[in-house]
């Protein structure tokens, strides 16, 4: 392989070529063949010696790092960016201590919050080039230094220099958030969209480029928050505002306004479109592709509100951008003279912007038109030319937008500002780079100005960077020769450089840029930086660092100066709008603090605008345009200076804006100009390659020889190695730490190598092919005796078998021939036998045909003559019977007409039509008759013809013995006999033939008919089938609906669980913050002598706010007709079930109605009884005085008892009242209230019962007595009365007796019996005896209407089964007209059908019973609850009573019962329950106990509560529990056991408040003893979900310490530690690997480490108790967390993606799956998570060639999306040049297959995602009576019941 060379080329600036010649010294050329393939000859310069760049080698192309290249020049640098940039698609590129960041002219996933999260805390050199790596080194090394930083972002425009500073602004608003609430780190970011809407614009080279400079500082306090910022801008480039160039833009702003000017709050703007105003309409151009004004503007809106622009200010801005654009169109008028001009007063454009800006109209009409001339004796009014008008209109233009401009900052920066004290700072410069264009002016002169002196700065920080490396290593240091521009800079800014000079001109009244240039020409014509074109008299060459730019003099004074008339600044000081007035009076209050700054008199760097005072009215303290860049250069180069420097050059790739375009020739003009090349040629000149010991050690272990690898120091090792190899000590250096070489070395080293490498390759290679011979010759030789034996063999075999053969085909032969032969023999002689009996029966035939001839003959003659004399018969009768018809027609036309007249008359209708009913009755009737005859007939008629037959049999048996006996004499007699009997049997034969015919057609018909039912049977089997399949589709069809939809309700159900929990956990993170502000408020407050709070004193009051305690409420369950309703009629379609019930429940609905009409039928009858019998009745007046007698009664009674009552209860309630206030300080029950309440309602309601009972008797009374005297006049019979108006009532018969004796007390007095006895005794007696009859008569009565009704249902169940057996008999009957197989088809129908009614009917018989259980079951709660409510009272009124008299003698007596697993405290002790329980308890304390004893104790504590029914105490002990595990998390939130330790408690109080809930859903494993520990009063169903969502918050705490401790050891235990030893190599590293830019020290860590702390997690959650199913979680989630960092930093890191590298992840993974499997994880899903990794490492060792590679790739790697295989197959890097790159054809192919995929655009994986958690219903097998509670606890308050 020959030496490949850079040679230069006019079109890609470097070409790659190769020697075809070795080159010896002296020849005068090279022979050189190129890419291509053609052969160049190559000059060489002999007196120079100028050989051509050696290419580095391709292990080497492709580098993070320039600087790590071997050979470090231009053609090796642009070749490493022209190869990441376009086949890896990697924009970003270290260069020393330089970013290179190219445009990419698209937008690219690399920026979101997860790259930010990957980033952040990594090591610069660790990951990949990135803006957020730079942002990163900045940030860490202004906390580790304590030091302030600067990121300088230059280049040109359009190559990216904003959107860069954006993403650094960005990545330290997400990384330092600010602590407070002021969103800070938001405003620093809303600050971007407003100064890109005032200060961006289009121009030719970029859509939005920034036309002014900016320095924004971003700062932070000690912890490193950002608490403030502040901006600098420099010279913006006003001439923007009035002149914009082919295809440029103005500012975004101006377009964004006219855009919304359709808005109603901008009406009052008057705008238009952007094209009808002057100042926008310039470039022709006014839309930029893919940008929308309108919403833009809406961002600036938002921009300046979040900023905190009031809308006032808003619209006042606006109100002056949109004057502008008015400004522009004014029309200005020359006059006839030339010298004046005039503006018309009707002009809409000039009243628009004076009444925008507040300003007269008048006056400035006319000083825009005039000028003022101050002398020192007269001041004088001057017109003005028309271009002095425009010019001074311009002027005045640019002045306000640049005043405006300037007040915008000055509000960002408010905005922005802290009253808090600045720690540190970190700077963003956002500044234009070197420009060069066709017509250079003064903004290129300053913006090159700016760039010379960054260059400078820029030079001198990686010189002393380089310096700093030298003396760190104790590398003998000599000097470097580097390029220095202070004679440039001094060439501008020294004294009578070009600036002093141009101010000068400036104040010169009479001062020209003619004369200025010319004083330039005189003055610096020596300078070597200063030349003169040779073709100009008006232009002049500056000689900058990066080139040679002609400036064009014109136009430089007059920007220089900036002049606005002062007449028109003092009209808009006199605005009433006082925005616009402010805008121009801070000039004189600017200008004292810019001359003070200027001079440097403040040691503090002071953060302000930069913006130049535009206009002052004392001319001897203006100050020019010129002077103030400079100084604001100046105070930028002190704050860079004290600063950490830190550089982002960004190039622009190509002119045209295509993306992944690279255009050679204009990189490296810009890298030239933004001093990479520099940096490169510092570098090369001094050691450019530096490797550690070890890594050399471990890099060219290889050249070392075995006798030196004995010895242990490295070090020594190295030296002798390098000493052998490398005989000039002046080509490398031995430091402290690494080891420095020149330029080229590495690469010889590489190569030697190689070479090693390949002589010992060759060397395995001739051994292998060896053996490999020797091999296959041994096994050629075994197969060749073996193949000889087995054909031998089978030769000797082959004879045998011949031999066999041949004596077997004789024998064959024999036997065969003989065969023949008999065969032969015996064909001849049935041949001859069968010719002979053919030609006998021949002879036979031929006799027999003549006979038979001569018969048929003497047949036809008969025939003949009959057939003609039956012609003559037959045409003899057709003319009589024409004659016939002839006369016949004749009568008939007669009797026609007179038929005709008779039928016109209406009676001969009615005749007709009388009797035509009956004629149609009786015409039917003789059809049916002739049918019966027609069939009689057929069968008389077949019978006849059978017995014809049999006669005809018999005749011509007879007649044949008669011709045998008579012979030949009788011939003819008989012969005529024959024929008449031939003629009969002819007759007969002919009606046969017409009763066969009918038969036939009968039978076709029925065949027919039998076909279309056949046919209409297969179409209905056919129709079945496909209903059949229709069904099974859909039973298919919806059940992969159902599982789809059971799949989507699962991740519906995940998300939603996902989604709350991160409400949970934002909801903690919220509370923590509370407690944090809280806590400071509280220090804030406090004074020096502060008081101390009770150590009893909990936060229940802020932390209270729980549900309280409900009871459970009853609920029925729905019923399917109402389930059928609520999912809809189409989905209850689909449901076959349903529908059955749906058709049962209508036949069950018919079958009531016929039921109901069938009751309404008897009720109607009944009724009509009834009317008859109450028609009957005489005693109507009686019931009726009865009734009213009963009512008067009642209401009185009803009446005296009400005020009784209300007078007992106003009693009641001040006895209660006056004992509660008695007894509030005892510890009285507060229910003791609410159960006399319930007392006094059971005692009204009895009341109200016996009431009723007295009223009953007392109206029967009197309705007696009053029949009684009206009996006495008509019948003096009692009994004759039989109605009575309570008699229907069912009243008990002891009910009946005691209301007697209570009607005997109340009444005694009042009626007068006397015609019994005295006292009425007896008929009181003989009334209650007819009152037990009238009793016993309505029992009868009712048993009577239940005898009814059940008769009524056996009549109606009687009717069911009628019906039933008539349809089983209607499908008996057409199940027998169908054949056998739809006979059982239709069997089966029928058994499903009455299969499936009876299962639905048991089904709803199973619902009723359950759901009457459930009704029972909880009415049995609901009373168990009332009696334990009135047990508990009572146990607690004695207790009270005890406790008061026997002062607590109670505890004695529960001792002596057994425990209960219930544990009683008083309320005062419950801060010291919490305090021992929950605060102060150490997880150790209970090692060796039952797990989760807390939570049980608890429990325990709740289940007394419970049994006294004390809310009140529930409430309070769950809140402060609650909140005691919430403060020992706060105070241990990164303890590891202590939260593990509280989940696995607060899990299972859940577990104890569910398993004794009492719901029957969590009993189902409880044993009898512990369904008696259920709770009896409470459901606690709120509680316990907010223990549910306690315990989601200590899950994520306890996930975010297990991260917090395996995130350091992830990257380095899982990539860059070698689990198998000596299989990674190592590459040259460049400068970002050196031990300057990163932290001492060594933090590596290995596999055995992240398994040994796993092991510590799952022991600790193991011993604690913790849910299994809970660690499962616990480890998938931590294992997705290995997987996603370990994925995000391959995908990140370029050294780390080699086939080396998936050996060791896919050692490591299977290292942690048996792990897993050893701890019985497995079944977790930790493994699933890490199927990305794995996919990842196997990627990493596949093939990736050929297109079969690509395939197996996209098949394999199913987890990864296509953005992360296209990313890893680009960072793919071979350690050995033995190994190929991937190709970009193989890179394109692998993604035009995955192009289908739908995978999302997020290239990393999100590590911080959390999967929902779930905690499963874990129930215990212990009882609460079995637990023991430990002396040490301190629980000795506690009280067993």
């Amino acid at each position: 392989m020959y030496t490949r060379v850079w040679i230069p080329d006019p079109d890609e600036v470097w070409r790659s070529a190769e020697l075809t010649k070795d080159y010896k010294e002296g020849d005068t050329s090279l022979q050189l063949r190129l890419e291509d393939e053609t052969i160049r000859e190559y000059p060489i310069d002999v007196q120079s010696n100028q050989l051509p760049f050696l290419r580095n080698p391709d292990i080497l192309v492709g580098e993070n790092d320039l600087t790590a290249l071997s050979y470090l020049h231009e053609p090796a640098v642009l070749h490493n960016l022209k190869v990441r940039f376009l086949e890896s698609n990697h924009i970003y590129t270290y260069c020393g201590i330089v970013l290179v960041a190219i445009n990419p002219y698209e937008q690219l996933p690399i920026y979101g919050q997860d790259v930010i999260y990957a980033y952040s805390g990594q090591n610069m050199g660790d990951m990949d080039p990135h803006i957020f790596a730079v942002a990163e080194e900045a940030y860490k090394q202004m906390a580790r230094d304590e030091k302030n930083q600067s990121i300088i972002v230059s280049g040109e425009s359009g190559a990216g220099k904003t959107v860069s500073a954006k993403y650094a602004m960005r990545y330290f608003a997400t990384v330092g958030g600010s602590a407070s609430d002021t969103n800070i780190e938001e405003k620093v970011l809303a600050s971007s969209p407003i100064m890109e809407a005032i200060g961006n614009a289009k121009t030719t080279r970029n859509d939005n480029s920034s036309r002014f400079g900016k320095y924004i500082q971003i700062g932070f306090d000690k912890r490193y928050h950002i608490i403030g910022a502040n901006m600098r801008t420099y010279l913006l480039e006003k001439s923007r505002v009035v002149f914009q160039a082919d295809d440029e833009r103005n500012y975004h702003i101006f377009y964004q306004l006219c855009a919304a000017a359709s808005l109603p709050e901008f009406k009052e703007l008057a705008l238009t479109c952007a094209e009808d105003f002057f100042y926008t309409s310039q470039g022709r151009d006014t839309c930029i592709e893919g940008v929308d004004d309108a919403e833009d503007f809406e961002k600036t809106r938002q921009a300046f509100t979040l900023l905190g622009v009031r809308e006032s200010h808003q619209i006042s801005i606006f109100k002056i951008i949109a004057s502008i654009l008015h400004l522009g169109n004014v029309e200005i008028q020359a006059e006839r003279d030339g010298d004046s001009c005039s503006i018309s007063p009707q002009d809409e454009h000039l009243n628009s912007f004076c009444r925008l800006l507040g300003v007269e109209h008048s006056q400035m009409e006319h000083w825009l038109c005039h000028r003022k001339l101050v002398t020192t004796s007269e001041t004088y009014v001057k017109t003005m030319s028309l271009q002095q008008v425009v010019n001074a209109r311009n002027a005045l233009a640019k002045h306000i937008y640049a005043q405006l401009f300037g007040w915008i900052v000055e509000h960002i920066n408010k905005a922005l500002h802290t009253p808090l004290k600045q720690h540190s700072f970190i700077g963003v410069l956002d500044i234009y780079g070197f420009e060069t264009f066709e017509v250079n002016s003064f903004e290129q002169f300053c913006i090159n100005y700016a760039n010379e002196k960054l260059q400078q700065q820029f030079n001198s920080h990686v010189f002393k960077l380089e310096q700093e490396e030298y003396m760190k290593e104790q590398i003998p240091w000599t000097l470097i020769d580097f390029y220095d521009n202070q004679p440039c800079i001094d060439l501008i800014e020294a004294k009578l450089g070009i600036l002093d000079l141009l101010d000068e001109e400036c104040k010169v009244p009479k001062g020209t840029d003619q004369n200025w240039a010319q004083k330039l020409y005189d003055r610096h014509s020596g300078s070597q930086h200063f030349q003169k074109p040779r073709m100009s008299n008006t232009a002049f060459i500056v000689v900058h660092f990066a080139d040679k730019v002609e400036y064009l003099s014109d136009g430089f004074l007059e920007k220089n100066r900036d002049t606005v008339y002062e007449e028109q600044i003092n009209i808009l000081k006199a605005s009433k709008f006082p925005l616009v007035a402010d805008l121009f009076h801070d000039d004189k209050d600017s200008v004292p603090a810019t001359t003070a700054s200027g001079k440097g008199s403040s040691s503090k760097i002071n953060i302000r605008s930069a913006r130049p005072p535009l206009k002052v009215s004392n001319k001897e303290h203006k100050k020019t345009v010129g002077h103030q860049f400079r100084t604001s250069l100046h105070l930028l180069m002190e704050t860079l200076n004290a600063t950490t420097p830190h550089y982002v050059r960004c190039i622009k790739p190509n002119d045209e804006k295509l993306p992944f375009h690279f255009d050679p020739k204009r990189a490296v003009q810009q890298l030239r100009a933004c001093g990479v090349l520099e940096t490169i040629r510092i570098s090369a000149a001094g050691y450019p390659s530096r490797w550690a010991y070890h890594d050399f050690f471990n890099r060219y272990r290889v050249l070392v020889k075995k006798r030196e690898l004995a010895n242990t120091d490295k070090k020594a090792i190295c030296r002798s190695v390098l000493e052998s190899l490398i005989k000039d000590p002046d080509k490398f250096q031995f430091g402290r730490t690494k080891i420095f070489f020149r330029a080229g070395q590495v690469a010889y080293l590489e190569k030697l190598r190689a070479d090693k490498f390949r002589a010992a390759t060759i060397m395995i290679q001739k051994t292998v092919r060896g053996w490999l011979q020797k091999v296959k010759y041994r096994r050629l030789k075994a197969t060749t005796l073996t193949l000889q034996r087995y054909c031998r063999g089978l030769l000797a075999r082959r004879l045998a078998e011949h031999l066999r053969r041949t004596r077997a085909a004789i024998m064959l032969q024999k036997q065969y021939r003989m065969r023949r032969a008999r065969l032969a023999y015996q064909r001849v002689h049935r041949a001859t036998v069968t010719i002979q009996a053919f030609t006998r029966g021949m002879f036979v035939r031929r006799m027999y045909q003549q006979v038979l001839m001569e018969h048929k003959a003497t047949i036809l003659q008969k025939h003949v003559r009959g057939w003609v004399a039956r012609r003559r018969f037959q045409r003899l009768r057709g003319a009589a019977i024409v004659i016939q018809c002839a006369f016949r027609m004749l009568k008939a036309k007669q009797e026609l007409k007179a038929l005709k007249i008779e039928a016109r008359s209406a009676e001969h209708l009615k005749r007709l039509n009388v009797g035509m009913e009956n004629k149609v009755v009786q015409l039917q009737r003789k059809i049916d008759d002739q049918n019966k005859e027609f069939k009689t007939l057929s069968e008389q008629l077949s019978a006849v013809t059978s017995t014809h037959t049999m006669e005809v049999e018999k005749l011509k048996k007879e007649l044949a013995r008669y011709q045998q006996s008579q012979g030949e004499d009788g011939s003819l007699r008989l012969q005529e006999e024959v024929e008449s009997l031939r003629a009969e049997l002819q007759r007969a034969h002919s009606e046969r033939k017409i009763l066969e015919d009918a038969h036939t057609k009968e039978k076709d018909e029925l065949r027919k008919r039998v076909a279309d039912l056949e046919e209409e049977n297969a179409l209905l089997k056919d129709e079945k089938e496909q209903l059949n399949n229709q069904i099974l589709c859909q039973v298919k069809d919806e059940s992969a609906q159902n599982s789809a939809k059971e799949n989507l309700m699962k991740r519906e159900l995940e998300e939603e669980r996902s989604r709350y929990q991160n409400l949970v956990k934002e909801y903690s993170r919220l509370e923590q913050r509370y407690d944090n502000l809280r806590d400071e408020m509280t220090i804030i407050k406090q004074t020096p002598g502060h008081r101390r709070n009770p150590s009893n004193q909990s936060s229940l009051e802020s932390d209270s706010n729980y549900p309280s305690i409900s009871t459970s409420e009853v609920g029925d369950t729905e019923d399917a007709l109402q389930q059928v309703e609520d999912i809809g009629l189409e989905k209850a379609a689909m449901d076959m079930t349903v529908f059955l019930k749906l058709q049962k429940r209508v036949r069950e609905l018919e079958q009531e109605r016929k039921k109901l009409q069938v009751q309404l039928e008897k009720r109607e009858q009944q009724d009509s009884r009834k009317v008859q019998v109450e028609q009957a009745k005489n005693d109507l007046d009686l019931d009726q005085d009865a009734d009213l007698a009963y009512n008067s009664l009642k209401r009185q009674e009803l009446e005296s008892e009400n005020k009784k009552l209300k007078n007992d209860l106003n009693e009641l309630r001040k006895a209660v009242a006056d004992q509660a206030t008695q007894n509030n300080s005892s510890h009285s029950s507060p229910d003791s209230y609410s159960l006399l309440l319930n007392q006094l309602k059971l005692a009204n309601e009895e009341l109200e019962v016996r009431k009723e009972e007295v009223l009953i008797l007392r109206t029967q009374i009197v309705s007696a007595d009053q029949r009684r005297l009206a009996g006495k006049s008509t019948e003096p019979n009692i009994n004759a009365r039989t109605s009575w108006p309570n008699s229907e009532k069912h009243v008990d018969q002891e009910d009946a007796i005691e209301a007697y004796h209570g009607v005997c007390q109340t009444n005694s007095k009042t009626e007068d019996w006397g015609y019994l006895n005295e006292d009425g005794e007896l008929g009181l007696a003989y009334q209650g005896l007819k009152q037990v009859a009238r009793l016993l008569e309505a029992q009868l009565q009712a048993q009577s209407r239940e005898h009814e009704e059940e008769v009524e249902g056996l009549r109606a169940q009687v009717e069911a089964l009628k019906e039933e057996l008539d349809k089983q008999q209607q499908t008996f009957c057409q199940t027998l007209l169908l054949s056998p197989e739809a006979q059982v088809e239709f069997g089966v129908q029928q058994e499903i059908s009455r299969l499936t009614n009876e299962n639905l009917d048991l089904k709803e018989l199973v619902e009723k019973l359950e759901k009457n259980e459930r009704k029972l079951k909880k009415q049995l709660k609901i009373y168990m609850k009332k009696v334990q409510d009135l047990e508990a009272a009572q146990a607690l009124a004695q207790s009270e009573r005890r406790r008061h008299e026997l002062n607590r003698q109670v505890t004695v007596q529960r001792k002596e019962k057994d425990f209960q697993g219930m544990l009683e405290y008083h309320k005062e002790d419950e801060a010291l329950l919490i305090r021992n329980l929950v605060t102060d308890l150490k997880p150790q304390a209970l090692a060796g106990t039952v797990p989760c004893l807390p939570a049980y104790i608890l429990y325990m504590c709740i289940r007394h509560a419970d049994y006294v029914n004390d809310d009140l105490k529930v409430h309070s002990l769950l809140t402060s529990t609650i909140n005691g595990i919430k403060k020992v998390l706060k105070k241990h939130n990164d303890d590891f056991e202590m939260t593990s330790f509280w989940l696995s408690n607060t899990c299972r109080l859940l577990h104890c408040l569910k398993q004794y809930s009492g719901d029957e859903g969590f009993m189902t494993q409880n044993t009898a003893k512990q369904n008696e520990h259920c709770l009896k009063n409470f459901d606690l169903t709120e509680y316990r979900q907010v223990l549910s969502d306690l315990s989601i918050q200590i899950y994520q705490q306890l996930i975010k310490i297990a991260e917090g401790v395996l995130q350091p050891m992830i990257v380095s235990a899982m990539l860059e530690n070698e689990s198998i030893q000596g299989l990674s190599g190592v590459k040259p590293t460049g400068y970002r690997k050196r031990s300057s830019s990163m932290v001492d020290g060594d933090n590596s860590y290995c596999l055995e480490a992240v398994i040994r702390q796993m092991n510590s997690f799952h022991t600790v959650m193991c011993d604690q108790g913790l849910d299994p199913e809970i660690i499962l979680q616990v480890f998938k989630q931590l294992f997705y967390m290995i997987n996603a960092v370990t994925l995000n930093n391959l995908l990140l890191r370029k050294d780390v993606c080699s086939w080396s590298t998936g050996m060791q992840l896919r050692y490591n993974i299977s290292q942690l799956e048996e792990w897993l499997r050893g701890r019985n994880l497995h079944q977790s899903g930790a493994v699933q998570t890490m199927e990305p990794l794995i996919q990842a490492a196997q990627l990493l060792q596949l093939k990736k060639k050929t297109p079969e590679d690509a395939e197996a790739i996209c098949s394999l790697c199913t987890s990864l999306s296509t953005q992360q295989i296209v990313k890893i197959l680009n960072l793919y890097t071979p350690l050995n040049e033995f190994e190929e790159r991937v190709t970009v054809a193989f890179i394109r192919t692998i993604q035009a297959q995955l192009q289908e995929r739908n995978d999302p655009q997020q290239l990393l994986l999100d590590f911080k995602h959390m999967f929902p958690v779930l905690f499963p219903f874990n129930p215990s097998s212990l009882t609460m009576d079995s637990i023991h509670i430990p002396a040490y606890l301190n629980l000795e308050f506690l009280n067993e019941v």
